[in-house]
């Protein structure tokens, strides 16, 4: 900044350091990936249209929350088939679960709805015998993510156990949640997939909000506690009286030297040059 006094040039710099410094600690926003749009839903077996599969146990409210998909050939015939990516999107959770679940992959997708907003929806892949992609990773429609596979200990006769949510906080928490169409898509994952095989193909990266799931507790429900209040006396005229503790306090930190430290007019005085 030409012709700039450098006592001028720090009294505009000192405001912008600060806020450098203190922005972190009140902005601490969502985190967000970039991905490409969906350019439309395949099936996630059989691809692109679930050929040789077919669906054994449909999705229901408050109960079954996905579809299982099985092949036409029955028993573990299906064992180490491909299971691809239902559409362009980012891995969010890649983990061996355990817990009933086994080998499970979450793909979050970003897609334009019919009203023109960019939305989102999440894929689950349960049970699989192979993961093959790690969280973070961005992946194309119809890519290969795992194979087919019995679950924990093999406790399930093969199969594919297929998700989808539009509620980006279940991760694998699903008991936190409605189990309806109001955390999962209308009608089940074939019903969404139906109604969006194709989309107009865009080739731009749209940003995508990740580190959404909720681990061991959900904001999203009140529990409250008594509070203890301290009983407040009455003056003369019917006002409530400020304990002397708290009255003490409140004057010590309202006193001038308080309210404008030596070290802070210290600092000003020599950006002013009045040392």
């Amino acid at each position: 900044m030409k012709g700039t006094s450098p006592r001028l040039f720090l009294l505009i710099l000192l405001p912008a350091v600060i806020l450098m410094v203190l922005a972190p600690r009140f902005c601490s926003g969502q985190a967000f990936t970039l991905t490409r749009l969906a350019d439309g839903f395949d099936y996630p077996v059989g691809k692109p249209d679930s050929y040789g599969y077919y669906v054994y146990r449909g999705f229901t409210q408050n109960g079954h929350l996905g579809e299982d998909w099985n092949g036409n050939g029955g028993g573990n015939t299906d064992l180490g088939d491909a299971v691809y990516s239902i559409a362009n999107g980012v891995v969010v959770f890649s983990q061996d679960y355990k817990k009933g679940w086994g080998n499970v992959t979450i793909i979050r997708h970003a897609y334009r709805g019919k009203s023109g907003q960019i939305l989102f929806v999440d894929s689950l892949y349960g049970h699989l015998h192979v993961r093959m992609t790690k969280v973070g990773e961005r992946v194309t429609r119809g890519q290969k993510i795992g194979t087919i596979g019995r679950g924990p200990h093999n406790m399930y006769a093969a199969h594919l156990h297929f998700e989808i949510r539009q509620d980006l906080r279940v991760g694998m928490h699903r008991s936190m949640y409605p189990q309806t169409y109001q955390t999962y898509t209308v009608g089940g994952p074939r019903t969404f997939l139906k109604a969006h095989r194709v989309l107009r193909y865009e080739s731009r990266m749209v940003r995508v909000p990740i580190n959404t799931f909720q681990k061991k507790t959900n904001p999203n429900r009140a529990y409250t506690q008594d509070i203890s209040v301290p009983k407040l006396s009455e003056d003369e005229e019917g006002s409530p009286s400020i304990p002397e503790t708290t009255s003490s306090v409140i004057s010590r930190e309202t006193e001038p030297e308080a309210t404008t430290p030596a070290a802070t007019r210290s600092m000003l005085k020599r950006l002013l040059g009045r040392d």
